[in-house]
This record gives structure tokens, C-alpha cells and sequence, in this order.
């Protein structure tokens, strides 16, 4: 009697009765005649069971089966696996689709092809062995087999259908050794028909990545935009910000959208994320909360679009002396020709200003080009604060408030005093304050009490409320913001005469001014509290910025012969350690037109996510202003190009 075994188990013995509960489980095979009835199938005798099962399964010939059936007798028998046959043994062909056939055929053909003349065909045993093993009924059958059946019956099958290798010929693991068993030595000993090929491996050491001042929302909005002039040359690994969110199959899989706005999704080109239609229903963007999914602040849209959360702040104060004549050319003030990148937003200080505010800030926005827009503009008296951003990031803003305060007795005489504008940002609070102090060497008192008036008189915020109203101070403005940005002409000196300094600048000092520092009237009274508690500056190694005789690199040659100085500053404070790195701190020795020269700064700073409860700005913009600047711009561009063609054509004529 023959049992069938799964799992160790013992099911039932191989009887006519249970044998055709074995049939049905392996499909009949296509070898088996018409006029086989299944009672022939189903008969109980264990000698045609067996031998049926070997038939059906390693199809050996009818001369070797019934030696076979003699050793399967008291051997159990285990039940194949109901799992697809992978590509097998020659003989099964009939058992397999028509689609398995078909590729079978193929593989075969295209081993034919490749034989060598002596008749020694490609197909080794080392394809066959991957044919049974891959096969679940082989596997088991030839496991049970170890040791009981002789190889050769095997080797007797195989052979007429394909051709061994001369390495099995030879050796002494061929299948054809009678009494010797097959065992997974005699494979290991056989080399591999295909060649593995090494993988490429890189010449050289690849290029080293270059630092820029750019945030990752940035580079992406450069690498997108067709007329920028980099485009073309930029590689993609410049880029930090990668686009597997667009391409991402958990989000195809969870979206609920048509083909086209799935192969919209798709393309490379697109940084917007593709909006559900069930989201637009239920999205107000009126209330939320700080993890609320699909917040228009929240941290899934700040990861979108800043996936290190951080952007980028530029900042320029400048002291124009009143001038009425503006530079010709404004961009080495707001791009300078050493960084590679533009920043996120942009913050214009300005002290003294010229009479024509609306073409300063024309002048502003057809520099930045239509990236830009102004998302604020402040006036007090000749004190100018603009706020530039980049258009697609005006979305995440609230809105904007702004203050004034003068710091002259009579408040009419709008030349001292302070002007701010705060605004949240996702969800960290902006203030950024430029101001202009009393002048003078020995006012340094006078100085420190307009700082105190401006702390106390900006009334900053309004109706924004406080992202952590525990650290706040009603009698100080900066305490109730996460970043404050305050720069401007604070007129503090070197206490110093002219000579000493003039003999310290005359020497090679490259980048260190400590030797001058050491004077500076601001670090001292900020070192000892009295001042701009809190705040940090970035190490000076710039000269001094004041004072110069207009359209010249010499300082002051009248009859007053003023000290040089550092009155024009940039200054930065954190309720968070960290959140505010610098970039660049420097001056814009390129515009001579005042007396003072400008000095920017750059700063990366971190963001976090927001509520949707805050008032937002929605998109709000000083349009007029946007679509005068564009088409100055323009108009200089079409007057660069006529120029240029006016040039050749003149060197033409002048040449025949």
C-alpha cells in the first residue's frame, strides 16, 4: 500500500478508492488516448497507480516504467504542489499552454541555431538542471527518488531531446553513471552556460558638487523655466530637489483621476502636485490644524516645496543720500555676479531715499524680472521697505501689516525713525525693520534712545497672532516674531580719528578688520546689553562703508574729513537657535552714487509648519507695479538688441 504524504502528514493510501482523489488533483495528461475511460484512471491496483503517476510525471519509457514501479513500491508518494509548472522537461511540452509552448519552441529554435558544427548543442545540463529545479513536481518527485531509481532511466529520457555538454561527457557527474545518485555536488561541479558580464564601473572621479546660496524650491523653478540662461548647461545633480513624489506609485494608486491628469502627473516638467476632486470639495483652507492632512500650511505642502524647510533671504540697506539720479543698472544690488542662484525673498532697505518712491520700486521689480512680485511696499517720510517675492510662494503668506515710527521730536520731520513689516510664512513669523539713527560721533546716547523708541512704538502684530505668545514682550517688538531682520544706516562710529584709521586702511588687511572693529561704537554697546539685545551680526570683512565723495572709491575729502565708518548694518535675531544661517554678508562696492555704499546680506532660514487658521494674503500683490516693471524690462531688452544690431551694421559700413 502507497500513502500520500503533505506536510509530514500521512493523507490516505494509494487504493483504487482514494487514487482518484490524487487524479483529480494533477491534470490528465494530453498523452493519455481517448478511449482511457476513467475507471482505467481510477483503478485500484497499486502497481497501475504508480505507474501511471510516473508516466504522467517524468514520462519514462514503457520498457524502464515497470522497474520503476518495482522500486516505488512501500514508498510514499508526495502530492504535487497546485502551483503553475514553470518551463520544464522536453516531454511535458504537451501539458503546457499554448502560450508556454510557443515560448518554449522559441528558446529551442534559438539553441539549435547557436550549436556547434560537431553536433555538441548550447543546451546543457546546466539549463536542465534549472528546468527541474524550478519545477515543483520534479523537485519533489526526484527527493523522493534519491537513492531508489537508477539516473539512467533519466539520462535515457533527456538524451534524445538534448545533447549534453562535452564538460558532463567527460566527467564523472554525468547522469549516465549508473548506481551513482543525484546529489547537488555533481551540479555545482558544472560551469555555467552564460557569461555574467561585470558591471560598468565610472573612468574617473565624478565632478565635485559646486556650493551655491539657492534653496532646493528655487533650483527647481530654474531648472523648469525655458528662458532661463542656465538651463541648458545646469545638470540635473546642481538641483537638490528631485521630482519622486510626481512619479510615486502609492500616489497614482490613491488618486482619483482621469488619464489625463495621471500622464500630467507624470511629467517631468510639472512641480505642482495633482489635486483630488474629492479634496476640492472638502478643502476650506479657513481652519486646521498644525498635523492636519492636506493643510495649505501644514507640513505636507511646506515639504513640497521646501523639502529641507528652509528658504532663502536677501537683504540690501542702503543709504541713498537723497539722490534723484538712480543707477543706470541695479543688478549688481540685487544679483550679484558671484552667486549662482536667486533667493526666495527679497528685502530692499532704503534711508534717504530718492523724491520718486514709485520709480524706485519700478526700478526694483524690473531688475527682479517677472519671477518677482511686491508683496509689500512701506514708506515714512525718505525711509523705503520693500518686500519682494517669488510669485508662486505667495500663496503661503498671511497678511501683511506694517508700522512707522519717527524718532525726531517734532514727528513731522520724517528723516530718523524706523519702518516695519511682519507677515507669517507657513507657519514661522516674519519682522523685518529698517531704521536710521541719529548721526553723529558723539551721540552714541541718542542713538541707544532711538533704539528703545522703536522697540516700544512698533505695534507689530495687529490681528496675526502670535506663534508663541509665551515669549513675547509687550514692551518689545522682536520678542513677538520667530526671525527679526533689522538693518539700516544706524550711524554708529569708529572711535578713532581719521588718521589712525586712514593708516589701518592703508595697510594690507585682505579680509580681517578686526584692527578696526576694535573701535566700532556699535559692537561695544552691543556686547555690553545696552543695545540690540539678542541680536547677532555676521563677521564684517568688508571696509567701511561711509564716508565716500560720490562716483569714487575715496573717502571723505572736504573740510569735515569724516572718520570711516561702519553705520550701515544688517542685524538678525532667533527665537529659535540655529534658524537663521548666513550665507554672505558684504558690501556693493559697484554703485558709487551716494556717499554710502550698500550692504547686503544673505541668510538661509528655517521654516515650520503652519495652521490654516491665520488671515492668509491670498495672493495679493501690487499688480500695477508688476506689469509696469515687466514692460520696462522689456522695452530695455528690445533697445539692448537695436543697439547691438546698430553696432554691426555701423562696423560694416566703416569696414568697406
Amino acid at each position: 500500500m502507497i500513502m500520500n504524504y503533505q506536510n509530514g502528514v500521512p493523507l490516505q493510501p494509494c487504493t483504487g478508492a482514494v487514487s482518484s482523489v490524487k487524479t483529480k488533483a494533477v491534470k490528465k495528461p494530453m498523452g493519455l488516448e481517448a478511449n482511457d475511460s476513467t475507471e482505467n484512471v481510477e483503478k485500484g491496483s497499486e502497481e497501475y497507480g504508480c505507474e501511471r503517476f510516473l508516466n504522467d510525471t517524468l514520462r519514462f519509457p514503457p520498457d524502464e516504467l515497470g522497474q520503476g514501479a518495482q522500486m516505488l513500491d512501500n514508498a510514499f508518494l508526495p502530492r504535487p504542489p497546485l502551483l503553475p509548472k514553470p518551463p520544464g522537461h522536453p516531454k511535458l511540452e504537451k501539458a503546457f499552454s499554448l502560450e508556454e509552448k510557443v515560448g518554449r519552441r522559441r528558446f529551442r529554435t534559438s539553441q539549435e541555431s547557436l550549436a556547434e558544427p560537431g553536433g555538441i548543442g548550447s543546451f546543457s545540463v546546466n539549463s536542465l538542471q534549472d528546468d527541474l529545479v524550478g519545477h515543483p513536481v520534479l523537485n519533489s518527485t526526484f527527493k523522493f527518488l534519491d537513492g531508489r531509481v537508477s539516473s539512467s532511466s533519466l539520462h535515457s529520457n533527456t538524451s534524445r531531446d538534448f545533447q549534453v555538454s562535452p564538460c558532463l561527457r567527460n566527467g564523472g557527474s554525468s547522469h549516465s553513471d549508473p548506481g551513482k545518485r543525484r546529489s547537488s555536488q555533481n551540479y555545482e561541479q558544472i560551469k555555467p552556460s552564460k557569461t555574467k558580464l561585470s558591471p560598468l564601473q565610472p573612468t574617473g572621479p565624478l565632478p565635485a558638487m559646486e556650493l551655491n546660496m539657492a534653496s532646493p524650491a528655487l533650483r527647481t523653478a530654474n531648472r523648469i523655466d525655458q528662458d532661463c540662461m542656465d538651463y541648458g548647461v545646469i545638470p540635473k545633480s546642481v538641483f537638490g530637489r528631485q521630482h519622486s513624489n510626481l512619479t510615486d506609485g502609492r500616489l497614482l494608486d490613491s488618486m482619483v483621476s482621469d488619464t489625463c491628469s495621471t500622464n500630467s502627473m507624470k511629467s517631468s516638467l510639472s512641480v505642482l502636485n495633482p489635486i483630488r476632486s474629492k479634496d476640492v470639495r472638502n478643502r476650506s483652507f479657513l481652519e486646521g490644524s498644525l498635523l492636519g492632512h492636506g493643510a495649505l500650511l501644514g507640513a505636507e505642502e511646506l515639504d513640497r516645496c521646501f523639502p529641507e524647510r528652509s528658504i532663502g533671504i536677501y537683504i540690501a540697506t542702503w543709504n541713498m543720500q537723497g539722490k534723484k539720479e538712480l543707477p543706470h543698472n541695479l543688478d549688481d544690488l540685487l544679483l550679484p555676479p558671484d552667486a549662482d542662484f536667486a533667493q526666495d525673498i527679497y528685502i530692499i532697505g532704503v534711508q534717504e531715499g530718492c523724491p520718486d518712491r514709485r520709480e524706485w520700486e519700478i526700478r526694483l521689480q524690473e531688475t527682479l524680472g517677472p519671477y518677482y512680485v511686491m508683496l509689500d511696499g512701506v514708506a515714512h517720510g525718505v525711509l523705503y521697505l520693500s518686500v519682494f517675492i517669488r510669485r508662486d510662494l505667495i500663496w503661503f503668506c498671511s497678511e501683511v501689516e506694517h508700522t512707522t515710527v519717527t524718532t525726531r521730536i517734532v514727528s513731522q520731520i520724517k528723516t530718523k525713525g524706523a519702518v516695519g513689516i511682519g507677515f507669517t510664512f507657513f507657519g514661522t513669523s516674519f519682522i523685518f525693520i529698517t531704521s536710521h539713527f541719529t548721526s553723529g560721533k558723539t551721540k552714541v546716547y541718542e542713538r541707544i534712545l532711538d533704539y528703545n523708541k522703536i522697540i516700544e512704538a512698533l505695534t507689530l502684530p495687529k490681528i496675526l497672532p502670535d506663534t508663541n505668545p509665551y515669549r513675547s514682550n509687550s514692551s518689545d517688538v522682536t520678542t513677538r516674531f520667530d526671525e527679526v531682520f533689522w538693518f539700516g544706516d544706524f550711524n554708529f562710529r569708529l572711535n578713532m580719528d581719521r588718521i589712525g584709521v586712514d593708516q589701518i586702511l592703508k595697510q594690507d588687511l585682505s579680509s580681517d578688520m578686526s584692527r578696526l572693529l576694535q573701535y566700532d561704537q556699535l559692537s561695544k554697546e552691543m556686547k555690553d546689553g545696552s543695545v540690540f539685545q539678542g541680536f547677532k551680526e555676521a563677521p564684517i570683512q568688508f571696509p567701511p562703508t561711509y564716508k565716500f565723495d560720490v562716483g569714487c572709491d575715496i573717502y571723505d575729502t572736504t573740510t569735515k574729513q569724516r572718520t570711516p565708518s561702519y553705520t550701515d548694518r544688517v542685524l538678525y535675531k532667533s527665537r529659535h537657535k540655529g534658524d537663521i544661517k548666513v550665507v554672505k554678508y558684504t558690501c556693493c562696492s559697484t554703485i558709487k552714487s551716494s556717499d554710502h555704499r550698500p550692504v547686503l546680506g544673505v541668510f538661509q532660514v528655517k521654516v515650520r509648519p503652519g495652521r490654516d487658521n491665520i488671515p492668509l494674503g491670498a495672493g495679493q500683490f501690487d499688480r500695477e507695479l508688476y506689469l509696469e516693471g515687466i514692460r520696462r524690462r522689456i522695452t530695455r531688452e528690445l533697445q539692448r538688441k537695436q543697439a547691438l544690431k546698430n553696432q554691426k551694421n555701423s562696423t560694416v559700413c566703416a569696414i568697406s
